[in-house]
């Protein structure tokens, strides 16, 4: 007969928006094991499986720590309740957490104090963060409050499972999988499994049963304004979605989310597992990326089975078509479906998918050794060129408006290159080389059409590199220290190392702000040799830049960039990624407005 050997939960933690799935182990009747489901539309030899999903409720309330959710709170500021900061930012675990907390907990007051003294309450409070919470003020444990009337994603007062007594099961689900909801927060959830006869209903032999640990909520990446940039006012012009548009403008967004692959516990152990398991990280990335509402969108490790059965069905309901173009796998030794890529991503409404070319840079090896290489030496040469590397452009038309009065009617078209050029430090020569032969495609684009372009992505290379010199400056110095690395003579001569596009990095517009407050933050965040911002990696063991959206300065204009991130408030959590940011990267995103073509 059909019976389990053993079930339990892969997630330490269950997290509100994140699906459940337990591992159930069967022993069919021929005593083999399975895992695969046995429903009761298909049963075997006359059993099927029933699941329930139980939340174990009680009498007993807790607060939950609004910087480390899966603890219960134990201080609360009534600096916050005075601010009317919503309440479920107010909660604290420990002193030690509301110290830590301050420095970036404070800008919560200040936010509240600066949008009551303008009457702007309700607005303001909705784009407050929930990086933590705290003031001067700390009630204890006994004393918790949690009426200040502002309303909240989830609850700030929950159930809290007594293990004895009280107890009331209340079923939330009937299917193996389980998601939880708001209502499950800080409640233990009970996994129920029993083989029953198909004929006669009934349940045979004892239930499998598992409890979770209480329910957390989910931690929201903090809001990251648009910050104007040019003189044009773009804040009066938002759509109904709070998208700032304008005749010929439109914002990109380029990210690297992390593959699945490399999220590690190894390589980062300062993350909690319950926030650096995919199941999670999906979520809060998806959650993020939607709330940009970027009308372009460059993502950089992409798995392919990610890409299929996740972020291209589900931005597809935010309105967006998707193009993906997989990593070669001559080097990579592994499930086919495990393997990342670069996905891009555009609204329906704004733009219309004309062409797409797909860079291998793999064949481009091939080409280049059978050209120049010696025979002898072929094979060390792609064994140093071979890195699986691609680059996806796609060439797009807009369907809003251009701001060139003199050529009415005329197609608007754009070309985006998205790539990651994954390539390790000390090979030098092969990541400029890939960075060449991307740009040297894009001039042959360039130059059979006139059309902007944007060239995205993790080029895993620093400002002032041989390779961000080439593609901020058109050329390198033949001095430039990286050029020394070149076993394979694929560089020289040296002075092939040119393009002829006038790209400029979008972010080198924030050196180029005015005198405001807002401007003086944001250049504090840049590095002013390089007019690059001071990181968009941040890991424990390095940071820096490494991803860029470059642009042709002589057909598009910066209108607005996303604020960029301080250092001081990702350490908080040590580094990326975070329970709060689901990558080691974070995400950039420029709006650009199309001009009329000007002489190069």
């Amino acid at each position: 007969m059909l019976s389990v050997i053993r079930v339990h939960l892969p997630s330490e933690i269950p997290i509100v928006g994140c699906e459940l799935t337990p591992y159930v182990l069967l022993r069919r009747p021929d005593k083999t094991a399975t895992t695969d489901d046995v429903p009761e539309s298909a049963p075997l030899e006359g059993h099927f499986l029933k699941y329930r999903w139980y939340r174990v409720q009680s009498d007993k309330k807790v607060a939950i720590c609004s910087v480390h959710p899966s603890e219960p709170a134990t201080l609360q500021c009534l600096g916050c309740l005075k601010s009317k900061v919503p309440v479920n930012k107010s909660y604290h675990c420990s002193t030690k957490c509301f110290s830590d907390a301050w420095q970036h907990h404070r800008v919560l007051h200040e936010r509240a104090a600066s949008a009551a003294a303008e009457g702007n309450d309700e607005e303001e409070l909705l784009r407050l963060n929930s990086s933590g919470s705290g003031s001067g003020v700390l009630s204890t444990s006994s004393s918790l409050n949690n009426g200040n009337g502002s309303s909240s994603l989830y609850p700030s007062v929950i159930t809290q499972k007594t293990g004895t007594g009280g107890e009331t099961l209340v079923e939330v689900g009937r299917s193996k999988t389980y998601t939880p909801m708001a209502d499950d927060v800080g409640h233990v959830l009970k996994f129920e499994c029993v083989v029953v006869n198909a004929e006669t209903k009934q349940n045979m032999g004892q239930s499998c049963t598992i409890l979770t640990s209480s329910v957390i909520p989910a931690p929201s990446p903090s809001p990251r304004r648009l910050i104007p940039v040019s003189a044009a006012d773009v804040i009066g012009h938002l759509d109904s979605n709070g998208r700032p548009v304008s005749m010929g403008s439109f914002t990109v967004l380029s990210y690297n989310i992390l593959s699945d692959t490399y999220a590690s516990s190894d390589l980062y152990s300062y993350c909690p597992t319950w926030a650096l398991s995919w199941t999670y990280r999906r979520q809060n990335l998806l959650r993020e990326i939607v709330k940009y509402r970027a009308d372009i969108v460059c993502l950089q490790e992409v798995q392919n089975d990610h890409f299929d059965e996740f972020f291209a069905p589900e931005l597809d309901k935010h309105g967006y078509q998707a193009l993906f173009k997989r990593k070669t796998n001559e080097v990579f030794v592994g499930n086919t479906n495990s393997i990342d890529g670069c996905a891009t991503f555009f609204r329906r409404d704004r733009f219309s998918h004309v062409k797409k070319y797909e860079v291998e840079f793999n064949k481009a090896a091939q080409s280049l050794t059978d050209a120049v290489i010696p025979v002898a030496q072929k094979k060390i040469a792609l064994n140093r060129l071979f890195k699986d590397n691609v680059a996806l452009i796609v060439v797009l038309e807009a369907k809003f408006g251009n701001q060139a009065a003199d050529t009415p009617g005329k197609r608007q078209l754009l070309c985006v290159a998205n790539t990651h050029v994954n390539v390790s430090h000390e090979l030098k020569d092969v990541k400029l080389w890939q960075v060449h032969t991307l740009l040297k495609g894009l001039e042959k684009i360039a130059a059979s059409a006139d059309i902007p372009m944007l060239v995205c992505g993790d080029f895993n290379t620093v400002p002032g590199s041989a390779p961000h010199s080439l593609l901020a400056m058109g050329k390198i110095d033949a001095s430039h220290p990286d050029l020394m690395v070149d076993p394979l003579g694929i560089l020289r001569p040296y002075t092939k190392l040119t393009h002829q596009l006038p790209l400029v990095s979008a972010y080198s517009s924030f050196a180029r702000m005015g005198g405001s407050v807002v401007a003086e933050q944001q250049r504090r965040r840049m590095d002013p040799t390089s007019n690059e911002p001071l990181f968009t990696n941040c890991t424990r063991d390095f940071i820096g830049t490494l991803d860029y959206i470059f642009y042709t300065a002589d057909t598009l204009a910066v209108e607005s960039l996303l604020e960029l991130l301080d250092e001081e408030s990702l350490r908080k959590d040590t580094a990326l990624p975070s329970p709060e940011w689901s990558s080691d990267h974070i995400a950039l995103l420029a709006e650009f407005r199309c001009m009329p073509k000007t002489r190069r």
